[in-house]
């Protein structure tokens, strides 16, 4: 894990494997809210005691 960033062969992009790291975890959390919906604190909606 010495090596934190490399060229790449074929179009000479020069990247960065901590900001390869920190753009997978942006688009994981986005996923994450995408597939709870924009209320990630855990707590129930506000009109959930109405369904019951």
């Amino acid at each position: 894990m010495h090596v934190r960033e490399w060229t790449c062969g074929t179009c000479g992009a020069v990247l960065d494997r901590d900001i390869n790291a920190a753009v997978n975890v942006a688009k994981a959390a986005g996923q994450a809210v995408t597939a709870r919906g924009p209320q990630v604190s855990g707590d129930p909606p506000p009109n959930s005691a109405a369904k019951r």
